[in-house]
């Protein structure tokens, strides 16, 4: 990659977050900066009207120069005297914690989908002068419309992607307080659209912080290995504030004995390369990470990045040169043992810790970028990792806002998570109907993703159905193949296309050389229900399942990966089979509980002989 092209990894995230969305250009590596949490308990009003964001006339509160203090809940307002009318008391409402989704909070709100203020009020002495602030969400479910002190800051949609607002100069020592309109309302035209096969988890699913940076400060950085080069180190970095042309940045890796100086150009970018000799790679037998520190100003911001190639060869996917099998599975973003959606560390270290016991060196996590603590862990774990948008089943492809809203998903996806060695996938997609202008849409998604970062793979969840006029062969006809680097599809020959033996006659026909990845295959199973291998819901059946498929698969050539679906059971409306599903998709080689269903163990033999296979 030439360094021109390195600069757009960090510059093309001031091209695209001004398009449709509102919020400031977004900060990465939150988690080592001074921040301030606002994590803990907060108010919460039920608005399923939204009569606190528009009038009795439909017309919306915050546009309006003298808003309705008895009734638009954003102001925060409180009554001043006995006849001042106001129709909402923030003080007496109930509390909520965050991060956490509402549903499985409050037994009432188990499944309310709509919107919900959110108040929290604080105090706030910054820890030294000549500070910028700013306001910052990991994530919250869908759409959030965001208040400091009665004053708008932004709006962002997205369930699964962080976003932050500067509030330099708008906080006060005493009586602070923030409030969000949150609205999970599914929507056609939004990303997710209306029908998806998990639990619509509403609320500040994600941390928040105020973050505290110098006046000019590193908002953005890239520090990579070259795509086909194990000894040259790719760095940009981009200022944020009103000196930014002409700043020194220093790039240090004890370590690696790397020291290097950049001078940023009227942008605020600086890029360069680096020969890095006798680097300990980053590997899943090896997950090695070297402490890196970016100074600018005597303001040091640390990371731990580890350095690796991935590309593909033919068939294969390389590690570090090395061809690789994926011993893979797929993840919800749930804590179904706890109950809710999963958010902390502890979430993220149990559930990588349960694909690690299984055997696994890969992770889908399905279907939506995942938080942060994920993809931190798995660099620590050695798991390699796909990462995913939730462009899911039956998009509204032609409709231009909704295709600005799944690029700017991918953009702060990418940007967030591009410094981690275990992503090795970025996914555009899951099983969508082929169509022109849904090829067309994905195709700018992938461009869009390449002109960010060219040392990742790119795929997506293909679909795969009977070739016309035989029993039994399977065929992926999908245009989207010539432009992915990994062909994935989901199959579930024996679950929902007939039964387990029909997995003995099928033939899989791939006309590309290019590795496969099978991205979703499995069936349900109640864990403690035991029957016949011929039995749906029974282990004996998935077990069986399981058995047939793994043997159908290993006869692609062009196999060089699995995830199967799913690791643990999760909710889903869809699944409604009372005594079985009971409002769970079932399909989890691990029970909501935690419990080991007979497919686990079947598969995890599986990736014990693939390890060998692939020393």
């Amino acid at each position: 990659m030439r360094i021109k092209q390195i600069g757009l990894i960090v510059l093309m995230l001031s091209v695209f977050n001004g398009t449709l969305f509102s919020q400031d250009a977004q900060i990465i590596n939150v988690s080592n900066r001074s921040t301030v949490s606002l994590n803990g308990y907060w108010r919460y009003i039920v608005d399923p009207y939204q009569t606190g964001f528009y009038d009795y006339r439909q017309i919306q509160r915050d546009t309006q120069t003298r808003p309705s203090t008895a009734e638009s809940l954003f102001l925060g307002y409180k009554a001043q005297f006995p006849g001042d009318r106001v129709e909402y008391d923030f003080d007496k409402a109930d509390n909520l914690l965050v991060p956490r989704d509402w549903n499985s909070q409050k037994e009432n709100l188990f499944y309310y989908e709509g919107a919900i203020w959110y108040y929290k009020a604080f105090n706030y002495v910054p820890t030294s002068d000549n500070m910028r602030q700013f306001l910052y969400f990991g994530a919250v479910n869908y759409e959030a419309h965001v208040y400091l002190n009665g004053e708008k800051l932004g709006m962002h949609q997205g369930g699964f992607t962080p976003f932050n607002f500067e509030i330099t100069g708008k906080l006060k020592p005493n009586d602070n307080f923030v409030i969000l309109m949150v609205d999970n309302t599914r929507k056609p035209e939004a990303v997710p659209t209306i029908n998806t096969d998990w639990w619509n988890y509403g609320g500040i699913t994600r941390d928040v912080k105020i973050v505290e940076v110098a006046e000019t400060f590193i908002q953005d950085y890239f520090v990579q290995l070259a795509p086909d080069n194990s000894e040259l180190i790719q760095i940009s970095v981009r200022l944020n504030g009103d000196e930014i042309a002409g700043q020194t940045v220093s790039i240090d890796i004890p370590e690696a004995k790397i020291k290097v100086n950049v001078v940023t150009d009227e942008n605020g970018l600086a890029t360069t390369q680096v020969r890095a000799r006798k680097l300990n790679l980053w590997h899943p037998e090896n997950p090695y990470l070297y402490d890196v520190n970016i100074v600018h100003n005597d303001n040091v911001l640390h990371d731990r990045i580890g350095f690796r190639t991935i590309k593909t060869r033919g068939s294969d996917i390389l590690v570090n040169g090395k061809s690789v099998f994926l011993r893979g599975i797929c993840i919800h973003e749930e804590n179904g043992v706890r109950g809710g959606r999963a958010y902390s560390e502890e979430d993220a270290r149990m559930l990588l810790g349960w694909a690690k016991e299984l055997g696994c060196n890969f992770v889908r996590l399905a279907h939506y970028p995942h938080n942060e603590n994920m993809v931190r862990i798995a660099d620590e774990m050695g798991i390699m990792v796909w990462s995913e948008v939730p462009v899911y089943w039956t998009i509204h492809w032609e409709n231009e806002n909704t295709f600005n809203n799944a690029r700017n998903q991918l953009v702060q996806m990418i940007t967030r998570d591009k410094n981690r060695a275990s992503v090795i996938i970025w996914s555009m997609a899951n099983e969508t109907p082929v169509s022109e202008s849904r090829t067309a849409f994905l195709k700018r998604m992938i461009e869009t993703t390449r002109s960010m970062d060219q040392v990742r793979l790119i795929s997506a969840a293909l679909e795969r159905h009977t070739k016309p006029g035989t029993d039994n062969i399977q065929v992926i006809e999908d245009p989207l193949q010539e432009f992915v680097d990994v062909i994935s599809f989901n199959q579930y020959i024996g679950w929902y296309a007939g039964l387990p033996e029909r997995c003995a006659t099928a033939v899989f026909e791939i006309n590309y050389d290019k590795p496969v990845i099978i991205s979703e295959f499995g069936g349900g199973a109640l864990q403690g229900h035991h029957g016949s291998k011929d039995q749906m819901w029974t282990e004996e059946f998935q077990e069986h399942l399981y058995d047939e498929t793994l043997k159908m698969l290993e006869k692609i050539p062009q196999l060089r990966g699995i995830t199967p679906w799913i690791l643990a059971d999760f909710r889903s409306p869809r699944r409604t089979l009372s005594d079985i599903q009971d409002g769970w998709n079932r399909k989890g080689v691990i029970s909501q509980t935690g419990n080991r269903k007979k497919a686990f163990y079947v598969l995890r033999e599986y990736y014990l002989t693939k390890k060998e296979q692939f020393k």
